[in-house]
């Protein structure tokens, strides 16, 4: 125990004398660091010193280097600026001494202007006194002239001025007539250029049909037979047929008289057959004509086919193929209407042709234009309307409806091709041999023709010639000038086309004429 304590305290004594020892060794070790931090303190101080006394100096240095640059630039600066006030002083020298001259120029037209001012205003104070003068002497003047003629000024203005729109009107008048026949000439040679192509692509072997169906009998005997034991044959063929049978004197023939044109053909074909055949008898009869109207129908869907087959028409629709087949039954004033509007269908198509319209629309409407004139008679309207109506329900485009219903002029014309079937239709039913014309109408249109004539005043005589196609006109020569001639031959077209309805085109000629008379004694 005891050398526990001693050990304790030598250990105790040798850790204070360790800490002592390592007190004055720090101590002696921090008083040199101390030592050697002021020294170098005091060698970076006087260094810093140092440098700061060159940095000074040198800044010194600079800065009168750079206030000598800036006295120097200071001094070129003001040497420029000197420089341009000099340079703007010779200029301002030099447009002063141009305002002076231009002011001296100025002074001088002013002068020059006062001076023209000065002449004008004489001159115009001369021109007024020679005007007042003037005037004077027109006044005057008018009075004399007042005087030798009898009018006053206002008259002679008015008779002036009357003189001048009548020379003015007659010159418009020549004008328009130049102008208009120049124009009519060319028209008039490609319209014959192309109607002439047209008609001549197109001829028709066809020209008239006669409304009367006679038959002929091999003898009067044959009579007896169609009559029948109290006429029962004959009562019995025009109940099945619907046509009157006419057995008058007329040697070795019968008359069948109906409005229907098919039926006169199926009454024609039938008693041709029984006459052939022999037996007449109403069973017989019957019979035959039931056959007969077998066959005719299918001549007549035939008929159709072959027109638009011909035609280079496809697209029909059946029906309207049966009303064109139909047409071959049917006439206007003996003309075939199937071969009228075949004839119409090639013209139209040959005149839209020449004139770059549509062919195919014009055939069509050429084609279909007159199928209303076979519909069934219990249909209400005109054949145009009709037409129209059947074309349009059978889906044909517009234009050919618009074609078929305006090409008697009944609508509104909204398509060139209606025009070319107006065309087309007149050429075919204008044509001579074409139709026949009642005499009393005919007669009726040449007189319509002369009584519009005659209704203008300086008319004398009026003859209308060359079947009603072109009328002549005899007018007071007194009355009526060159120039109101020729004003007076439109005005006489216009209210011929006005009023009267007439196929192709009417050629009105006025005739003046001078006649000098004197006699010998």
């Amino acid at each position: 125990m005891i050398i526990g304590l001693a050990e304790l305290a030598i250990v105790l004594t040798v850790a204070i004398v360790s800490v002592m020892v390592g007190y004055l060794l720090r101590k002696r070790v921090v008083e040199s660091k101390v030592a050697e931090a002021e020294t170098l303190a005091n060698r970076i101080l006087r260094e810093a010193e140092k440098e700061a006394e060159t940095k000074r100096k040198g800044g010194e240095l600079e800065a009168k280097e750079l206030a000598l640059q800036a006295k120097a630039d200071l001094e070129r600066e003001s040497k420029g600026r000197r420089q341009e006030l000099q340079n703007q002083e010779r200029r301002l020298a030099q447009k002063e001494e141009g305002v002076d001259r231009k002011q001296e120029q100025v002074e001088r037209r002013d002068r020059d202007l006062s001076s023209r001012e000065r002449e004008i205003a004489n001159k115009e104070q001369a021109a007024a006194e020679r005007e007042r003068r003037g005037a004077q002497l027109m006044e005057e003047a008018q009075r004399q002239l007042e005087r030798i003629s009898g009018l006053t000024a206002e008259d002679a203005k008015r008779l002036l001025l009357q003189n001048l729109e009548n020379e003015a009107q007659l010159e418009a008048i020549a004008l328009f007539k130049r102008l208009e026949d120049e124009t009519r000439d060319a028209a008039d040679r490609k319209a014959k250029e192309i109607l002439a192509v047209a008609i001549d692509r197109c001829a028709s072997e066809f020209v008239m049909e006669s409304t009367v169906s006679v038959v002929d009998l091999p003898n009067d005997e044959m009579k007896g037979r169609i009559i029948g034991r109290e006429g029962r044959n004959i009562r019995a063929f025009e109940r099945a047929t619907g046509i009157d049978v006419i057995v008058d004197d007329t040697p070795e023939a019968v008359i069948l008289s109906g409005f229907d044109s098919i039926r006169r053909a199926i009454a024609k074909e039938a008693l041709q057959r029984l006459i052939t055949d022999g037996r007449i008898h109403p069973t017989r009869i019957e019979e035959v004509v039931e056959r007969v109207k077998g066959e005719i129908e299918a001549d007549i869907k035939k008929a159709g086919e072959q027109a638009a087959f011909e035609l280079g028409i496809t697209g029909l629709h059946p029906e309207l193929v049966r009303l064109v087949g139909r047409l071959k039954y049917r006439t206007s004033y003996s003309q075939n209407q199937l071969q009228h509007t075949m004839e119409v269908a090639q013209v139209a198509a040959v005149i839209a042709s020449e004139l770059g319209l549509n062919a195919k629309v014009a055939k069509r409407a050429g084609l279909l234009h007159d199928i209303g004139k076979s519909a069934d008679l219990n249909i209400e309207g005109t054949h145009v309307t009709i037409s129209a109506e059947l074309a349009k329900k059978y889906g044909e485009d517009p234009k050919v409806v618009n074609a078929i219903a305006a090409h008697h002029e009944d609508v509104e014309i909204t398509c060139l091709e209606a025009v070319v079937l107006q065309t087309a239709d007149t050429i075919s039913a204008a044509r001579p041999g074409a139709r026949r014309e009642l005499l009393e109408s005919y007669v009726k249109r040449l007189e319509g023709l002369e009584k519009i004539a005659n209704s203008f005043a300086g008319v004398s005589k009026t003859y209308a010639i060359q079947a009603g196609r072109e009328v002549r006109i005899i007018v007071e020569s007194s009355e009526v000038s060159d120039i109101q001639a020729y004003q007076l031959s439109r005005d006489i077209a216009r209210r011929i086309e006005k009023e009267l309805q007439y196929p192709g085109h009417i050629k009105v000629t006025v005739i003046r004429e001078t006649r000098a008379v004197e006699y010998a004694k």
